[in-house]
């Protein structure tokens, strides 16, 4: 298990967003006392894009295609460099 801070250095993000990503419940956590603690694995999902779904009315493209997940396609950018 992780706390936030550990979180956030993991996923690069500030400690803030974790937080927010925690309380719009798109991240799971369990709280213990005052400090928040979050599954690795609840973490690699939410990475993966799991849990952000498009906006309504834009799951397709112009010419009918599927909407490709943006957010994994520059994580494989920025990885693969």
């Amino acid at each position: 298990m992780l706390t936030v801070p550990e979180a956030a250095r993991r996923v690069a993000k500030n400690p803030e967003t974790v937080r927010r990503w925690i309380r719009e419940g798109k991240l799971a956590s369990q709280r213990i006392g005052t400090q928040h603690f979050i599954e690795e694995k609840d973490l690699d999902s939410l990475l993966q894009g799991d849990v952000l779904p498009a906006l309504p009315g834009w799951e397709k493209m112009w010419n009918g295609d599927p909407m490709p997940n943006w957010v994994a396609l520059v994580r494989e950018g920025r990885n693969s460099r």
